[in-house]
């Protein structure tokens, strides 16, 4: 690890000591008066490069930091109505003064235009008129075609890899975090620019105090008051089907509100959208994304990687409320009011065929249902000022879920069994966030609270008793049904005061805070016995706590060049599990250091290079500490040995990073490498039997050791209206295996490479290309003696046609394809689509056949460290949509 963090520090360094300069002075006319906004550039001799540039402020003044191996470099200077200048300076730190001419220049024709991606301090600012095609229509149908930019599947906005911390709107967070609605349905007409807000820091007392290095997004609109929205209604045929989009949006200077209505059966995720994507800093509070402690489950049947709509039979119905308002004159006061509703119904089927390597089998069929009711409030208070900042949330969710499972089980001597499944599963989640910083003097005084209650109960039943065949239990032959019952209650409060003292550009922070996590588990499996054991083994009433006081120094930096952020804990770890059933109790009592730092260098305006390292340590949950049996699904039961210790895993990780961004040339890109190694004192000990779990635990020091490094780099051509960009990663985890009770070692390699690119060259067509390639190298040593490669390749390709005005043509084209051994499956699907545009009124009318080589199953095949698998899923088949798409205004 020592050897590991110190090639990572001679490489940051490297970059850094590596001939840095910087050239300062001031730029005036001819009577000594400072020019503003004049460019000033530095160049290598002899080549049409910018290494870095500099505009002058108010007064004339510059500044210019530069790397370059030359001995001699070419700084120019240019400014509206004078002579521009051009010197040969030596590279080292100077001083340079200069005086420019009058030159009046007669303009006999003005072109003018605007630059497609502008940079202005850590605001980088995109044109969207320059990136869109005649085919977009919404923000994220641009926003995924600018360079640096990218969206995932799941609506996350990543900015050079890194997922952005804010999502504005004419400068406020409506969202606060699930901006997944406002992308998919802010017309794109709308919006007048994109800015990429590099480094920034939403809490503004803390600006220049406490940096980040994290990007945040502003949506600049057309206008300072606009009503808007996007809305979709489409019907279809095989079987019936609809889609209804209905997304009115109002952004004002006082206020914002979006309403969301969302219902579809085509196989589209909506209720997604209400997904929290961003999270802010520490400093605002804590958020989650509530959800549901699924203990137990039915028997799921698989899904394949493709696209979500290509297999997705839903009928799912969403909707949600998102307000805001300034509250006080001088709009530092907001109130953020949030609402969503989810009632959405899933089914899903699947076969597979498992072969273990000890000579076992399993085949078996699931069809599933899959049943979501889902209520969430949100209520949020506001003030941040430079004066001060007060955030408060209080939030509520409620899960009325259920689901189903009908599953035809074989095993390798062909015997058949049959079993229906049923999970019921309500949740109610409460959670409280206030942070406040109040100066105090030349000081900023931090606290901090956290209240967090969740209840689960879940019922899992099984019928017949008889489909259980789990080895070592037997059901109870006079029960119709096998059933598990949990209730698990968890209270969570985390609480902290800090003061800040800020000097010279630092920041020192010291923390006291105490943060308690109390779950109590009450279980009890019914129906069913291993002749052995007593009653009460099928019964659990444990509490797990977990009591942390700790002590910390929170250290700063920020300048024009440097940034660092560290943080310094010493944590007392108590944690205690009682179990009254069993008469047992178990403690542990740890003192940690997890002291975490980051620090990155700007250097020649468009480079950064970072480092970061840490260190946690992790002491394991209510779900490694019970010991009575716990069916957590039809084909597994779990139990803990109660003599086990309770688990202590240390992690420890490191990473550097290079990051290139030139606005200048639309030139982004950037070098990743990421180590960890985390070190247990148990390791998982399974028992499988013919398809069939029984999992236990195992003192014994393990380690899992991850490395990986990525790059990727994008760029706009201008001249071609092409985006491009390239992605690389290859991730080794290398991780230590107990079965049928020897020990082996599992080491896991996977390459991808990806590519992507958009075109808008043509007035007759645009083009959209997603591809990547996948490589995974499995080998398992010990136990199990095998090696095994699996590669696989995905791409999509967008077309659309243009053959008249306001009518277009599109194909779509999603290939995924899998070879492993000497089993290789082709999948592809092929969708194509015509519409026409009523201009005057912004109105699309849309015909689409989906799956038009109606392909119905998707069937993978892959080796992993203890058996083979065969899969076939059910897929959507062949569908017709008639679609109306619009904008509210």
């Amino acid at each position: 690890m020592k050897k590991r963090i110190s090639l990572f520090l001679m490489i940051f360094f490297s970059v850094i000591a590596f001939a840095q300069k910087t050239v300062s002075g001031k730029i005036t006319d001819e009577d000594g008066v400072g020019i503003p906004s004049a460019s000033v550039t530095v160049e290598e001799p002899g080549k049409d490069a910018i290494l870095a540039y500099g505009i002058t402020n108010s007064k004339g003044e510059y500044k210019v930091t530069f790397t370059s191996g030359e001995s001699n470099v070419d700084l120019k200077v240019k400014a509206f109505n004078q002579r521009p200048l051009t010197k040969q300076i030596s590279n080292s730190d100077q001083t340079l003064n200069f005086k420019m001419d009058s030159e009046a220049t007669e303009i006999k024709e003005v072109k003018l235009k605007t630059k497609m991606v502008t940079a202005r301090g850590d605001t980088i600012s995109y044109d969207l008129k320059a990136f869109d095609s005649k085919s977009d229509r919404t923000l994220a149908d641009v926003l995924k075609k600018m360079p640096g930019i990218e969206v995932n599947t799941d609506g996350t906005i990543l900015y050079q890899g890194n997922a952005i911390n804010k999502f504005y709107v004419n400068g406020k967070d409506l969202m606060e975090g699930g901006y997944g609605t406002i992308n998919n349905s802010l017309p794109k007409d709308a919006v007048q620019k994109v800015e990429v807000l590099e480094n920034h820091q939403p809490v503004k007392i803390l600006q220049d105090k406490v940096p980040s290095d994290q990007a945040a997004i502003n949506i600049k609109l057309k206008n300072s008051v606009t009503m808007t929205g996007r809305g979709e209604v489409g019907v279809g045929g095989s079987p019936l089907l609809w889609n209804v989009k209905l997304t009115p949006m109002f952004f004002g200077q006082k206020s914002q509100w979006v309403v969301n209505y969302k219902s579809n059966n085509t196989g589209e995720q909506v209720e997604n959208e209400g997904n929290i994507l961003s999270f802010g800093n520490r400093f605002e509070g804590r958020r989650i994304n509530a959800t549901q402690n699924d203990w137990l489950n039915v028997e799921n049947a698989s899904t394949p990687n493709l696209p979500v709509k290509r297999y997705l039979m839903n009928s799912v119905h969403y909707v949600s409320a998102n307000y805001l308002t300034n509250i006080d004159k001088k709009k530092e006061w907001e109130l953020k009011a949030n609402a969503n509703y989810t009632n959405n119904a899933v089914e899903r089927e699947s076969y597979n065929e498992t072969n273990y390597f000890n000579g076992t089998s399993n085949n078996v069929n699931i069809f599933n249902n899959f049943y979501t009711d889902k209520a969430k409030g949100e209520l949020i208070f506001t003030k941040n000022a430079k004066k001060g900042f007060f955030k408060n949330t209080t939030s509520f969710s409620q899960y009325w879920n259920a689901d189903r499972g009908t599953v035809n089980r074989t095993d390798e001597k062909g015997k058949q069994t049959f079993g229906n499944e049923a999970l019921e599963s309500p949740t109610t989640s409460f959670q409280n966030s206030l942070s406040t910083i109040v100066p105090w003097k030349e000081k900023m005084v931090n606290i901090l609270s956290f209240i967090s209650y969740q209840t689960d109960r879940q019922t899992l039943s099984v019928s017949p008793s008889s489909y259980l065949t789990i080895p070592g239990f037997s059901p109870d032959v006079s029960s119709a049904f096998v059933e598990q019952n949990l209730r698990l209650k968890t209270f969570e409060a985390n609480h902290s005061a800090n003061i800040g003292f800020s000097t010279k550009g630092w920041t020192f922070t010291p923390e006291i805070g105490f943060n308690f996590k109390s779950t109590d588990l009450v279980s009890a499996l019914s129906n069913i016995t291993n002749g052995i054991a007593p009653p009460e083994i099928y019964s659990n009433d444990l509490n797990y706590t977990t009591a942390t006081p700790y002590g910390s120094l929170g250290v700063n930096y920020k300048n024009d060049s440097w940034m660092l952020y560290a943080n310094f804990p010493v944590n007392s770890n108590n944690i205690k599990a009682d179990d009254p059933l069993r008469l047992v109790s178990r403690e542990l009592n740890k003192v940690t250091f997890e002291p975490s730092v980051f620090a990155q260098y700007t250097f020649a305006s468009f480079w950064k290079a970072s480092v970061n390292a840490n260190i946690n340590n992790n002491f394991g949950e209510i779900n490694t500490a019970y010991s009575g049996f716990l069916m957590t699904s039809p084909t597994g039961i779990n139990a803990m040995d109660f003599k086990n210790p309770i688990p202590q895993n240390n992690n420890k990780s490191a990473g550097t990073r290079l990051e290139y961004r030139n606005p200048l040339n639309n030139l982004f890109f950037n070098l990743n490498y990421r180590y960890s190694d985390a070190k247990r004192n148990l390791i998982s000990n399974p028992t499988i039997v013919s398809g069939y779990t029984v999992m236990g635990y195992r003192v014994q020091d393990n380690n899992v050791i991850s490395n990986g490094y990525s790059a990727e780099a994008g760029k706009y051509f201008p001249k071609f209206k092409t985006n491009a960009s390239l992605s690389y990663s290859n991730n080794t985890t290398k991780s230590d295996a107990f079965l049928d009770n020897k020990s082996f070692t599992n080491e896991n390699n996977g390459q991808s490479f990806g590519v992507k690119f958009n075109n808008t060259y043509f007035s007759w067509m645009s083009v959209d290309y997603n591809a990547s390639f996948r490589r995974t190298r499995q080998t398992s040593t010990g136990n199990v003696d095998s090696g095994a490669t699996t590669t696989g390749f995905t791409h999509n390709l967008a077309l659309f046609f243009y053959p008249i005005e306001n009518h277009t043509v599109g194909f779509n084209w999603d290939q995924v394809n899998t070879n492993a051994k000497d089993q290789k499956y082709d999948n592809g699907f092929y969708d194509v689509s015509y519409q026409f545009t009523w201009a005057k009124k912004k109105i699309d009318f849309e015909l689409k056949w989906m799956n038009i080589a109606n392909k119905r199953v998707f069937e993978t095949y892959e080796i992993n460290a203890t058996n083979t698998n065969y899969t076939r899923i059910q897929l959507r088949p062949s569908q017709v949509m008639f679609t109306v798409k619009f904008n509210f205004k």
